[in-house]
């Protein structure tokens, strides 16, 4: 016998007596879903409003501070001679756990899975499950009165309590800090013995032509107190089984398969992702079978390349003996409620990043470990991950109770994480050993412990020993060696902040890092995210709901230095709505081109952020209502398999071809300099070559590169659909002419053609049909058009979109619409001249 029932109907939640909460909700217990959080449940029951609109945030932290009890009734009946364990997969977070009145179990950490003996308080018939989630916050800080306060970036005792640190806020996130049941739960029963952990660790020799992949299945085992007879373990895979025996009176057993130039799972971008059904079963010595277990695996070799050499210290990832170029993103908690992201909602961010050419993804330190969906779907796309451990930007004790929950947690997760080809990388923190070093925390520590024995000996140790086929590096930023400031950029993982921070964003072009593993700039999320979460009437960039939802210290400040420096000054809040999301993508086209001309030198540049968890000005290129900004756009161009980029090199200007493609590339590259009016001055033409996983770099002659009138001339470099523009002057500076254009509009599959013709220069033209359909989504953004081109939008809609509104300001923007006189006409205006056909094919004069 081997059977699981869940325990996920039948629940209620309510407040523990003493605790001061809104009337309405001490009286009554709610209907609670299981899994997921009293927030939720509350919303669910119309208790309390949505804490993402507006500032609703502010009025339920008294939730954060409440002790909760949930409770369920379930029948059972009695099995002979079986063990019977409660399971819970997740608690969130100090829980205590009685069973009929008898207490089971308490766990203090949201971060791990707990098993617990059942069978002695379970009866036939009806039973009931109670479980009370302490406040977070008293354990916290009970643990920060009991230890010492330690050094934080934020003032909350997050690192006091082994839960998920932004629920405690951030400076793109709210303080939500949740309870409840957040994973699983329910009743194992099984008899004789069952397989605990099934720890696959996969590795390819490459050394014989042919790749030989290795399989030792790690198996350990729970056995029953009247069972401590022999047992036999089968494991298959790829055509081939093997079996290994597990001794009288002992718990492990290691199986190992051998498997024949198996179909490799390569990254996205340099093969098909191939993944295998591993099965291991449990039997006993008669044959019965006890317990099975399956996953889908992938056959491939990882490793760090840090090997120093004349630029400092390398760091490259290496998968099957290619070394890779990381074009990553991080990614944080997609919801601050976890539980509301299901399967369906990581596939379509997932697709989203492969769409913008992304090949990793770094879950950072101060959210969770992610779901087995998210790294299935990592699996199957050829994604590759890298898992901090989780520390953020704070010091943390050494001491019990923290120590003990560590490593538990480390166990679980490393054991729990083994059978996903995606992972590639365990890292100990985020930002605490830089922090260490610069933050101000010595003098403040004065000695005392701050979690460094985490990230040199707990962590590593921990998974050399359960996991050693996978890379671990002590932290992001890390530069390898004690003797050597942790964000050096010559050497290991860096972050670079000064830039958004302090900086403008063309100081990236003085970094050339190893491997980048964060940089970032601001922008706000789509009008019709806006829309839906702040009900200010007019918006503005300080109205207060905006205010509300930009979290980041003098985060608006940092937007408006950035605008001065590069672009018009905007007239209202629609202006500055376009100019800081366009600011935003091009600082970080700016980097990412950078850093990926300097290929071989650097190798990963790791975007912070992707996502967003709720309406929030932020670095996230996708918004918390899975809206692409601009952002998104600028990073599928930048990201793509090959550029070209025009870049600053030696007092002079350099064409450069990025080519991460597996075969040569050899395009023919014209180089011309011309008017803003599209007349040309001079011209080169490039035949270049470039192999596979590289990039050439070629200077461009000063007859060409150099202008005597930078306000009314720029370069443009195109091969093919490639493109690549080198303005002399910003945009604030440049002698640009109102805009002039015309547009019509016809239906086609799906939606819209909107079809601009360029009259004038038209710069970084996008389209905003969420400002008219908030469904609405449009196939690129960012164009730039000499006079006479064209650009073709496809928008997807179900709405049948009014075709003025579609073609005029503000959906139809550029920069230099920005202009008295400008074609995209303002307010109430139309695009003055522009033909606008309708979806009959009519012509509309306007």
């Amino acid at each position: 016998m081997n059977t699981v029932r869940p325990l996920h109907e039948g629940w209620t939640v309510r407040p523990a007596d003493g605790f001061d909460v809104p009337d309405g909700i001490a009286d009554r217990p709610v209907g609670a879903t299981v899994p997921g959080c009293v927030h939720t449940d509350l919303l669910a029951a119309g208790l309390i409003p949505d804490p993402y609109l507006d500032d609703n945030e502010t009025r339920l932290s008294w939730i954060g501070r409440t002790d909760w009890i949930y409770e369920t009734t379930f029948d059972w009946a009695d099995p002979d001679d079986a063990r019977v364990d409660l399971v819970c997969a997740g608690l969130d977070t100090v829980a205590t756990l009685t069973l009929n009145g008898v207490e089971v179990g308490r766990t203090a950490n949201m971060h791990r899975g707990y098993r617990f003996d059942a069978r002695t308080a379970l009866h036939t018939g009806r039973n009931t499950l109670q479980v009370r989630f302490d406040s977070a916050y008293r354990h916290a800080e009970a643990v920060r009165d009991q230890l010492g306060e330690l050094p934080n970036a934020y003032p909350e005792p997050f690192n006091f309590i082994r839960k998920m640190a932004c629920n405690f806020g951030w400076d793109w996130g709210p303080n939500l800090v949740t309870a409840g049941i957040w994973q699983e739960i329910g009743l194992h029963t099984w008899t004789d013995a069952r397989l605990a952990t099934v720890r696959p660790l996969v590795t390819v020799d490459h050394t014989a032509g042919a790749a030989t992949g290795r399989v030792e299945v790690h198996v350990d085992v729970d056995r029953a107190d009247d069972h401590d007879g022999p047992l036999t373990v089968v494991a298959a895979v790829a055509g081939v089984r093997a079996e290994a025996v597990v001794p009288a009176g002992q718990r492990a057993a290691v199986v190992t398969l051998t498997v024949a130039d198996p179909a490799l799972w390569w990254p996205r971008g340099y093969g098909e992702p191939a993944r295998h059904t591993l099965d291991v079963t449990l039997h006993r010595a008669d044959g019965a079978r006890l317990d099975t277990w399956a996953r889908r695996i992938g056959f491939r070799s990882v490793r760090l390349d840090t090997s120093a050499d004349r630029d400092g210290t390398a760091f490259t990832l290496v998968v099957n003996e290619v070394p890779v170029f990381v074009r990553g993103v991080n990614w944080i908690p997609d919801d601050a409620f976890p539980t509301r992201v299901d399967r369906a909602r990581y596939a379509h961010r997932l697709g989203q990043a492969a769409d913008a050419g992304v090949n990793f993804l770094r879950i950072w330190g101060g959210g969770r470990y992610e779901s087995e969906d998210f790294y299935d779907l990592a699996d199957e796309r050829g994604l590759l991950v890298g898992q901090d451990f989780l520390f953020a930007c704070a010091a943390y004790p050494e001491e019990e109770p923290l120590a003990g929950e560590v490593d538990a947690e480390a166990r679980y997760q490393v054991a729990r994480l083994t059978p996903h080809p995606s992972l590639v990388l365990w890292t100990g923190n985020n930002e605490n050993i830089w922090g260490w070093h610069d933050w101000g925390w010595q003098e403040v520590l004065d000695g005392r412990t701050w979690g460094l024995g985490y990230y040199l000996d707990v962590l590593p140790g921990i998974v050399a020993e359960l996991d050693p086929t996978r890379p671990y590096w002590p932290g992001s930023p890390y530069s390898g060696r004690d003797d050597l400031h942790p964000n050096d950029p010559a050497h290991g993982t860096m972050h670079i902040w000064d830039v958004w921070n302090t900086d403008d964003y063309l100081k990236y072009r003085q970094y050339v890092p190893r491997f980048l593993a964060e940089f970032g700039y601001q922008g706000p999320p789509a009008y019709a995210t806006l829309r839906r979460a702040i009900s200010d009437d007019p918006l503005a960039p300080d109205s207060p709901g905006m205010a509300h939802h930009q979290k980041a210290t003098d985060g608006d400040l940092k937007l408006q230095r950035g605008l001065d420096a590069h672009l018009p000054a905007p007239r209202d809040f629609d202006d500055w709505h376009y100019l800081t999301q366009l600011n935003q993508a091009r600082a970080i086209a700016v980097g990412v081109a950078h850093f990926r001309s300097h290929r071989g030198v650097c190798m990963g540049t790791i975007l912070w952020q992707l996502n967003d968890c709720w309406p929030v000005t932020s670095w996230a290129a996708i918004d918390g209502d899975g809206r692409r900004k601009p952002l998104w756009y600028a990073l599928r161009h930048s990201y793509a398999d090959r550029l070209l980029t025009i870049e600053p090199r030696d007092d002079g200007l350099a064409l450069v071809a990025v080519n991460d493609t597996g075969t040569q590339w050899r395009p023919t590259v014209d180089v011309t300099r011309l008017t803003l009016a599209g007349e040309p001055l001079a011209k080169v033409g490039h035949e270049l070559t470039v192999p596979a996983h590289a990039a050439v770099t070629v200077p461009l002659d000063t007859g060409l590169a150099a202008s005597g009138d930078p306000r009314r001339e720029l370069l443009l470099a195109a091969a093919g659909d490639q493109r690549a523009w080198w303005f002399f002057a910003e945009d604030r500076e440049v002698d640009y002419p109102a805009a002039g254009y015309d547009a019509t509009v016809e239906p086609t599959d799906g939606g819209l053609r909107v079809t601009v013709t360029a009259r004038t220069i038209l710069r970084d033209l996008t389209l905003y049909a969420d400002r008219l359909d908030p469904a609405a989504e449009v196939d690129q953004a960012m164009v730039t058009l000499l006079p006479g081109e064209s650009a073709r939008f496809v928008v997807r809609t179900g709405v049948d979109l009014d075709p003025t509104a579609l073609t005029r300001r503000p959906v139809l923007r550029c920069v230099n619409d920005i202009t008295a006189g400008s074609d995209i006409a303002a307010g109430s205006g139309v695009a003055a001249g522009s033909d606008i056909a309708a979806g009959s094919g009519a012509a509309v004069d306007a």
